[in-house]
């Protein structure tokens, strides 16, 4: 593996969700990511988490298969764990169990500690907790989730990659490891700060659908086309509301001051009927080339094919599955491109054979279940 993180040996236990997407993360930068699984299994194209990984199937439940596992912390820099608070002391695999070097990441959606550390959930659940639901969505229907994108992945993945890289840097000068408590709930409020921030000034009122980023202003939400595809307008700054009005025929002195609410939804409704004169490709022809910050809202096959993201190769295409490059790009070290994802258990018989053990001792942990 090539990257900034190929020095770097990271142990992730099989989950789903936002530990994957943390591992893969990792494995793409370069690092070594061995995934200890369940079971193994054949090798899935499409699980595009799994890409770049080597993986060892253990029984966990075993003696043996736990003193492998351990084995395997005792020659990582970082592990991933995304199971509820004490599955991993039960199984004898706990942060006093192992190296006091070693960074231990856990990803969970409440925490490791509080009234609901052992509740289920799920993206939606940590988003209406945090407060942050209650911001997004139209005003005259519920809220709308955005997808599993903000608290599985922005709050969880990306603030469990924050804390374990960050905790790598502390490792450099002490030489010791520590936990990670990577929460989605704390993560999402820490993502807010602007929110927060125009709040306390009072820019941002309670109501849904009538503030600067939430589709209540006019000038940053979409619009239907001609042809029912859409377009995203978001020309927040005064001279991208200016490029806006001249692409849409408008003259400044005609139109109300841009964020006097009052005349938001008149406005609202005057763009949404001359957007609807033209197709969306129209709307994007007539943009061209400007600052005004509209854009056609592409469905993911159209962005792959768009031609700022192809030149970029933003998108890649391997064993026929679409699906991201490399994120983000480095000067010196630059990463090589994606593995495709290997079978659960693809690589016990290796991995075992790093840790020393010959093809008899193999056998005979096959021959105990230890590895499955």
């Amino acid at each position: 593996m090539s990257g900034p993180l190929a020095s770097l040996k990271v142990v992730e236990f099989s989950g789903l969700g936002p530990a994957p997407l943390a591992g893969q993360l990792l494995a793409d930068l370069g690092a070594q990511v061995r995934v200890i699984d369940r079971a193994s299994g054949r090798a899935d194209a499409t699980d595009v988490n799994r890409r770049g990984k080597h993986s060892i199937a253990l029984n966990l439940k075993s003696d043996a298969g736990r003193a492998v596992a351990r084995a395997m912390l005792d020659d990582a820099d970082i592990l991933i764990e995304g199971f509820r608070p004490g599955v991993m002391e039960r199984l004898g695999l706990g942060p006093t169990d192992c190296p006091d070097s070693l960074i231990y990441g856990r990803i969970t959606g409440w925490g490791q500690d509080g009234p609901l550390a052992q509740r289920a959930g799920h993206d939606l659940t940590y988003l209406a907790v945090s407060g942050a639901l209650s911001l997004m969505g139209p005003a005259d229907r519920p809220p709308a989730p955005p997808l599993n994108l903000v608290a599985d992945y922005g709050a969880g993945t990306m603030f469990l990659l924050f804390g374990v890289l960050s905790a790598l840097v502390e490792r450099g000068i002490t030489g010791k490891g520590q936990v990670v408590d990577a929460a989605m709930v704390d993560g999402v409020p820490a993502m807010m700060g602007l929110l927060h921030g125009m709040m306390a000034k009072g820019a941002w009122g309670a109501a849904r659908h009538a503030n600067w980023l939430d589709g209540g202003a006019p000038f940053y939400r979409c619009y239907t086309c001609a042809d029912g595809r859409h377009v995203a307008v978001g020309a927040l700054e005064p001279q991208f509301y200016a490029a806006l009005l001249a692409g849409l025929d408008l003259s400044p002195q005609d139109m109300p001051d841009q964020n006097d609410q009052a005349h938001w939804p008149a406005t609202h409704a005057r763009f949404e009927a001359i957007f609807a004169t033209r197709t969306r490709d129209d709307w994007a022809e007539q943009f061209e080339g400007t600052d005004a910050c509209v854009a056609p809202v592409l469905s993911v096959a159209e962005a792959a094919a768009h031609p700022h993201l192809a030149t970029r190769a933003t998108y890649v295409r391997r064993a026929d599955v679409l699906q991201s490059g490399t994120a983000p790009r480095f000067s010196r070290t630059p990463a090589g491109v994606p593995h495709a994802p290997q079978a659960p258990g693809g690589s016990t018989d290796a991995i075992l054979a790093e840790l020393g053990h010959d093809a008899a001792a193999i056998a005979a942990l096959r021959a105990q279940g230890a590895i499955t």
